[in-house]
């Protein structure tokens, strides 16, 4: 990784860093996703960019299709998604999504929306999906050093 993406990352580790991810690269990041069908975002680094997705999920009150834009790391036979929302106390609102409706689909680079079924990682494999997630983004543990809440883990499923 080249010194602007480790300068960019170091950023992203930051609380000014997380602001901007969550209120200026997300929203970017939507529209940019969704009008090049996941080949555009605002991610960086080489694994951060080829593992950017846009999660589309039902809104757990109001059952709308919500677009969010995350980092997928591929996991066993599909993807885990960290609930970190940079490390604020509350869980992301996509997680409550997810626990509502875990039928979901996302747009990923390459292959275009793949639908899925989703589920929260516990134990053993919960550990084996952190670790995979932080070994190709360490911004994970310091955002859990932020907040005294586990930070759940999702696995999404593609569905057969």
């Amino acid at each position: 990784m080249g010194l602007y993406h480790r300068a960019t990352e170091r950023f992203l580790k930051t609380r000014a860093g997380g602001w901007t991810a969550l209120h200026v690269m997300n929203p970017l990041d939507k529209r940019l996703m969704k009008w090049s069908n996941g080949k555009l975002s605002t991610a960086v680094g080489t694994d951060v960019r080829e593992n950017a997705v846009l999660l589309r999920c039902t809104g757990a009150k109001s059952g709308k299709t919500r677009d969010v834009p995350l980092l997928a790391t591929p996991f066993d036979d599909g993807w885990a998604l960290i609930a970190s929302a940079t490390g604020v106390e509350k869980n992301p609102a996509w997680y409550h999504n997810l626990k509502a409706h875990p039928q979901c689909s996302m747009i990923v680079p390459d292959r275009g929306e793949v639908a899925c079924v989703a589920h929260e990682a516990e134990g053993a494999e919960r550990e084996r999906a952190w670790q995979a997630a932080n070994a190709k983004y360490s911004g994970y543990t310091v955002y859990q050093g932020r907040t005294d809440r586990r930070i759940p883990v999702m696995v999404l499923v593609p569905q057969k």
